[in-house]
């Protein structure tokens, strides 16, 4: 336990913080806003201008970025413990997207399409077959994916309503408002009846 003393509480978080850099955790985090969240803004933005250039630009970074990530599945194990890989990934990551230097159209000039072209009859085959057994499994499939489609639909209706009534109380409170009335009403009935029932009860003293 004295390992984790204040000692060592107090030099990890002086390390993160005159050396952010340092961790994995801002590195990786730094990664996926360059290498996803900003792209796709920027393709989002290249979409409802009709620009293009720019649909042009993103198009290949896309390429270029999904190239890597499946190469990156294949090696990450094993050379993901070099030091500063992470910060090599993230150069690399601001080198596709410069529109100085436009990384992403020269990997794709001088790498991704030429191996593509030499194996896309082989490739359209894969991708051919890949799509027919998804149809296929589709179709075989249908009465749990529609199970699967309406039980994922109620549990976020559950979830939306759980939402709502932590975040806007009030609302259920003021709907069960509405009934107060109602039984009030019901009491006042019953009060307006009482006197009719006290003159059954004399006219039938009377008739005994």
């Amino acid at each position: 336990m004295a390992l984790f003393g204040p000692n060592m509480s107090t030099e990890v978080g002086l390390r993160l913080l005159l050396c952010p850099l340092g961790s994995n955790i801002v590195v990786r985090t730094a990664c996926c806003s360059v290498g996803v969240a900003l792209p796709v803004y920027s393709t989002f933005k290249a979409i409802e201008t009709k620009d293009q250039n720019e649909q042009q630009r993103w198009l290949l970074y896309w390429a270029a970025y999904g190239s890597f990530s499946i190469a990156e599945v294949f090696t990450d194990k094993l050379i993901s413990w070099f030091p500063l890989y992470y910060h090599m990934k993230f150069a690399f990551l601001v080198w596709l997207q410069l529109p100085s230097v436009d990384g992403a159209k020269q990997l794709y000039v001088n790498h991704l399409r030429p191996f593509l072209l030499k194996h896309q009859a082989r490739l359209d085959q894969i991708v051919e077959l890949s799509y027919g057994e998804m149809g296929k499994f589709v179709s075989a499939h249908q009465g749990e994916i529609q199970f699967a489609k309406t039980l994922i639909v109620k549990i976020w209706m559950s979830a939306n309503e759980m939402a709502s009534d932590i975040f806007h109380p009030g609302q259920r409170r003021g709907a069960g408002a509405i009934e107060g009335p109602r039984t009030l009403h019901s009491t006042s009935n019953n009060l307006i009846e009482g006197p009719e029932t006290q003159a059954e009860n004399s006219e039938s003293e009377n008739d005994e």
